[in-house]
């Protein structure tokens, strides 16, 4: 096998790998292909060709990862097209921009835990997910801060070895 059809079999493992934990199949094929392209850059047109599928399960894939920001729409420049393409850090990216998601799940299951009987199961699960979401939106900054600092003394220490 050669390299190019080993990086395309490692694609599609990693894609299946997402969709079986519960990613939508379609947008980890999507986002896979944008990983394992040099650029990060593909149009839809190449999309539908490298991964055989239609244009509308592009679009639905595409739309779905933008919802994360895992992946950003660029306009070609002089045309009408666009090219989508994954960032230089999609993980972090993606997880740093859930805070507001987390704010409003809180906000949504204080409000339902007023109308819960005080002291019933469905009042304790609830106020736990509120505790839950809490410790994210307030350690993912932190957890982010981490990350970068190992990446620049990884990426630091590679290079002047």
């Amino acid at each position: 096998m050669n390299r190019s059809a080993e990086v395309g079999e490692f694609a599609e493992q990693m894609a299946a790998t997402l969709a079986s934990a519960g990613f939508p199949r379609m947008a980890a094929r999507v986002m896979m292909a944008l990983m394992v392209t040099e650029s990060g850059r593909l149009t839809a047109e190449e999309l539908m060709e490298r991964l055989g599928v239609s244009a509308a399960a592009v679009s639905g894939a595409v739309r779905f990862l933008q919802s994360l920001t895992i992946i950003r729409r660029l306009t070609i420049p002089g045309t009408r097209r666009h090219q989508y393409e994954l960032p230089d850090h999609p993980w972090y990216d993606a997880a740093n921009s859930q805070g507001p998601l987390y704010t409003q799940l809180i906000g949504l299951s204080e409000k339902g835990l007023t109308a819960m009987p005080e002291g019933s199961n469905v009042a304790r699960r609830t106020s736990e997910m509120v505790d839950y979401f809490r410790f994210l939106r307030e350690r993912m900054p932190q957890l982010g801060e981490e990350w970068r600092a190992s990446r620049e003394k990884s990426q630091s220490t590679a290079s002047t070895a």
